[in-house]
């Protein structure tokens, strides 16, 4: 039951509860939660502070609504700490998810000029251009766009970048990935990546373009991403 005579809004009391049944699974990701009518009803207050409860943990993206059905849990965001150079596959194992990709697209094209500089190639030089939906447990997570010339990487080949790139660098030819520079910026997604990314059309995303170097510091890659933003939450630890 609530408790009426602090000084803890209601809504606030009732936000807890509901955070506190999802985190000890008893409302597990995917189950619809009890109706406002129901909730009113079980803390005695009105519907009004129910829904401004409810709305407040929609927005916090750990509901969702769908018309007409009711409101949902929602699956619990994936933390993406901002310090180390981890690749997409590293990520999810450590989280005993299994990844996996699906090419969109695998072609050897001439550097576009933003490119062409941030790889500082000349004029003419090739690069792959590589496009991948990221999934996480068959769920897609992710859309890449990896760009990367081809003298550094003759033989790219679209069988390896079904898998993981940086175990393909590291492992297979050698070499050491040193430092990566992002870039994160939100913004709304567009129809083509909300359809690929299975999410309503404008729903928030998190762009993200990444430029890694080898030792020595010589550009490989640049990596144009757009993550979910309700599946996804960047941390960092700050020191003063």
């Amino acid at each position: 039951m609530l408790k009426k005579n602090v000084p803890l809004p209601l809504y606030y009391q009732i936000e807890e509860y509901l955070k506190q049944k999802i985190e000890e699974e008893e409302f597990e990701a995917g189950r619809m939660i009890p109706s406002e009518r129901e909730l009113s009803e079980r803390f005695e207050v009105s519907r009004m502070t129910v829904r401004q409860a409810v709305t407040n943990l929609v927005n916090a993206g750990v509901l969702y609504r769908e018309k007409g059905k009711g409101t949902y849990v929602a699956e619990k965001k994936i933390e993406q700490p901002l310090k180390g150079l981890t690749s997409f596959t590293e990520d999810m194992k450590k989280r005993g998810m299994t990844s996996s990709s699906r090419l969109l697209a695998f072609d050897v094209i001439e550097a576009p000029r933003d490119i062409r500089e941030k790889l500082n190639l000349e004029e003419g030089k090739k690069v792959y251009g590589i496009q991948r939906i990221r999934m996480a447990d068959e769920k897609p997570m992710a859309i890449e766009n990896t760009f990367m010339p081809k003298e550094l990487l003759p033989d790219l080949s679209e069988e390896i970048v079904q898998g993981s790139i940086y175990n393909y660098v590291e492992h297979e030819l050698g070499m050491a990935i040193s430092q990566a520079r992002q870039i994160i910026e939100a913004r709304a997604a567009d129809e083509e990546e909300a359809n690929y990314l299975n999410i309503p059309p404008h729903s928030p995303v998190l762009h993200i373009e990444r430029k890694s170097f080898l030792a020595h510091n010589v550009p490989f890659e640049v990596v144009k991403s757009t993550y979910r933003a309700d599946r996804y939450k960047f941390i960092t630890d700050i020191d003063r």
